[in-house]
């Protein structure tokens, strides 16, 4: 494994990990930790940032770089099947039975969008 990869991967996963508590206490009223939830997933969004400009810079890249017209409509692609696939999930789970086969279908179809994302970056051979 290269010295990039493994940095990538030790910053990505302490990152990801603050990330993902930090949300689940600002999110999860019974926790009770608003506040400090707020300051958990900040310090591990900062941790990914770090991540990724460390990871650029081992490249021999420069720290930031200008985003194309590709790596925008691939984040939005994204972005939207993750908010597709995450309302077919509350449709199915918290908004009662009758909306659950269209939940289902909806979750299906943010599933889909996010494949999509495959070709969009690797291309098709």
């Amino acid at each position: 494994m290269e010295k990039k990869n493994f940095v990538s991967m030790i910053m990505g996963t302490i990152g990801g990990v603050l990330f993902a508590l930090g949300m689940c206490m600002c999110l999860l009223t019974e926790w009770g930790a608003f506040a400090q939830g707020v300051v958990v997933s900040a310090v591990g969004l900062a941790v990914l940032v770090a991540m990724l400009m460390v990871r650029r810079t081992m490249e021999g890249k420069s720290m930031i770089a200008r985003p194309g017209v590709r790596t925008v409509g691939a984040t939005l692609l994204g972005v939207a099947g993750v908010l597709v696939l995450g309302t077919g999930m509350c449709m199915t789970m918290l908004w009662g039975a009758a909306l659950l086969v269209p939940g289902i279908v909806v979750g299906l179809l943010g599933i889909v969008m996010l494949l999509c994302l495959i070709p969009v970056c690797k291309g098709i051979r």
